[in-house]
């Protein structure tokens, strides 16, 4: 009997000693296979939905830590249903239900249920900034969703952040985003540091993988190797074999550094650093104890290449309902992982779109002229801004020469401004050209401006906007009958500029910005409501950002130098539709996305990094 009873106290008290532990909160570390609690194994991972889960639901949530049922709320973008705080950046003015079920999609294979009311929410990009203490509002607004039997931790004060930016200089607009984003960083959460790491080329890795910069250069320099380059690897089996090729091959080097820069976060915005990268981390978050969250922020517009989408990113930030779609057609990236923000320009423009408001206002015509004082630019005639990339390359010289040509023959007053970059070849001859013999060349022939089928129909998914056809059949008519010519000349002015530092106020003094289909340009100029006329783009990516500017209706696409002078001269000459394509262009644009997109990844890494004493590891 005594054996008996022995046995039993011992039954009761491991089975209390059970319960005790599984209403404590547990740690939760990041394996780099799955979803596991700490001690668990992979049986217990947490998988998409299969079976019924109100039933599940409650056993859940008890295993879970207090913090861990916030981060499930904040991944999915919304707050208690009786939360009265707006939901963190990118979602909609009304917070959506929290959905405590689960823990969040830390897993580098499996991917969490979709919660039924996040993804409305996170499909809204904001073009209001959110502040600091407004965000950790609303992570205290859903840590009060938590059960009264859980203990809700009380918000961190912001601390300085350690940054890893995964990017390579394979274009401008890679760095020009983690720039702009590393600046936000710094100015949200003082003290913060961050580095940039070219995983290719700051460590000794295989080929092809150490020439991605050179290859970069020779092929987009020859625009039919670059597409062919492109359309090739733009598939699952060559993005899968490349993965799991770089990973056997530079894996063990890559994660050595990055485990000697020891981030609190990673932030990828290149397409080629999304899957070693990742797995990498994960190794490394197991091996120091602590989560080292990753997110993808996507630096292109319109369209992207397949390798950006890893569905097993914590986070991912587009800027367009197409790449969106990209991303879960061919990334199968699951809606409460997708923030719609907008593309992270630099914070010059966000400041500028404040001040100006709606250039078509008269504030925004007020704040125009001001810069245009500052910049020393005429304040009574149109400005046109022409910009051939950082290198100041492509046929900038001819299209300077047919703008000129047709302003003047028209009669329209205007300042050139050309930002030549590098190319001090084309500053110093637009400097010394004869102007005189630049119109005496030029040809008069508006036949390309009528209105035809294959003129409309620009690209595959787009075509230009029917009040900038309306204005174009005006102009060509008006040609016919043989009031091309003005009786006065135009009196124009061409300006030819370096590199340019003040490209916002630049910018805003424009009326018209003439360039090739840059990202990030494009997202610039629709910040500010410029009208853009796009003159050329890399097959491929690029050609999604010429849709976004023809389906907005801010612009159009034309490689024909004369065209361009033409088309832009039209423009210029009609007040009401420069008007009616900057507001379309305000409409596209985000300038404060880069702000809003560091205010959520640095909250959402102080929530889920949970090191001793809130510090991660690293001294405060």
């Amino acid at each position: 009997m005594r054996i008996s009873a022995a046995a039993v106290a011992l039954c009761v008290a491991f089975a209390a000693d059970v319960a005790a532990a599984r209403s404590e909160p547990r740690p939760f570390v990041r394996p780099p296979w799955g979803v596991v609690p700490s001690g668990g194994d992979a049986s217990s991972a947490f998988t998409p939905d299969d079976g019924d889960d109100d039933a599940q639901g409650k056993d859940n949530t008890a295993n879970w830590s207090a913090s861990s049922q916030i981060l499930n709320s904040v991944s999915a973008g919304g707050g208690s249903p009786s939360d009265a705080h707006p939901a963190f950046v990118g979602a909609a003015n009304k917070a959506a239900p929290a959905t405590l079920k689960r823990p969040p999609s830390f897993g580098a294979s499996d991917t969490p249920a979709a919660a039924s009311s996040s993804s409305s929410s996170l499909s809204v990009a904001t073009n209001e900034p959110k502040t600091a203490d407004a965000l950790e509002t609303s992570f205290s607004g859903v840590a009060d969703a938590t059960s009264a039997e859980e203990q809700t931790p009380t918000p961190r004060k912001k601390r300085p952040l350690k940054i890893l930016f995964l990017s390579s200089d394979t274009g401008g607009g890679h760095r020009a985003s983690a720039e702009a984003l590393a600046n936000q960083f710094q100015r949200l959460f003082p003290g913060t540091t961050y580095d940039l790491m070219d995983v290719w080329t700051d460590v000794d890795s295989s080929w092809p993988y150490h020439t991605i910069k050179d290859t970069y250069k020779s092929f987009s320099a020859t625009p039919w190797k670059w597409r062919t380059l492109y359309h090739v690897s733009n598939n699952f089996i060559y993005a899968k074999f490349a993965d799991l090729h770089s990973y056997y091959m530079n894996e063990d080097l890559i994660r050595e550094k990055m485990e000697a820069y020891d981030p609190d976060v990673v932030v990828s915005v290149h397409p080629t650093m999304n899957y070693v990268p990742l797995f990498s981390i994960r190794k490394i978050s197991e091996k120091v104890g602590r989560d080292i969250p990753f997110f993808t922020v996507v630096t292109d517009f319109g369209s992207g290449h397949c390798t950006w989408f890893n569905k097993d990113v914590d986070k991912m930030y587009l800027a367009s309902d197409p790449i969106k779609k990209i991303a879960q057609d061919r990334g199968g990236v699951p809606d409460e992982k997708i923030v719609m923000s907008g593309l992270p320009i630099r914070y010059d423009f966000a400041v500028q779109a404040d001040q100006m408001g709606d250039r078509t206002t008269e504030k925004g015509r007020e704040h125009q002229a001001t810069v245009r004082e500052e910049l020393g630019i005429d304040t009574k005639k149109r400005m046109i801004l022409v910009m051939g990339g950082g290198e100041g390359v492509g046929s900038l010289s001819d299209i300077v020469n047919e703008l000129y040509a047709k302003l003047r023959t028209q009669g329209v007053d205007a300042t050139i401004c050309v930002v030549c970059g590098r190319n001090e070849k084309l500053k110093t001859d637009l400097e010394t050209r004869c102007w005189d013999t630049v119109v005496s060349q030029s040809l008069q022939s508006y036949e390309s401006l009528k209105s035809r089928f294959f003129n409309k129909i620009l690209t595959l998914h787009a075509h230009r906007s029917r009040r900038i056809q309306l204005a174009l059949d005006k102009a060509a008519a008006k040609a016919a009958r043989g009031n091309d010519v003005s009786d006065v000349p135009g009196n124009v002015d061409v300006v030819p500029l370096g590199f340019v530092t003040e490209m916002a106020k630049y910018m805003v003094a424009a009326d018209v910005l003439v360039s090739k289909a840059g990202p990030g340009t494009i997202a610039e100029a629709a910040a500010v409501g410029l009208p853009v006329m796009v003159t050329s783009h890399l097959p491929g990516q690029e050609a999604g950002n010429v849709d976004i500017v023809l389906n907005g209706g801010f612009g159009d696409y034309c490689e024909d130098p004369e065209t361009i002078g033409l088309e832009v001269a039209c423009w210029l000459q009609d007040a009401q539709l420069l008007e009616v394509m900057s507001q379309k262009a305000k409409q596209v644009g985000h300038p404060h996305a880069a702000e809003e997109i560091a205010l959520d990844i640095g909250e959402a890494t102080l929530k889920w990094v949970g090191g001793p004493h809130g510090t991660n590891g690293h001294q405060q």
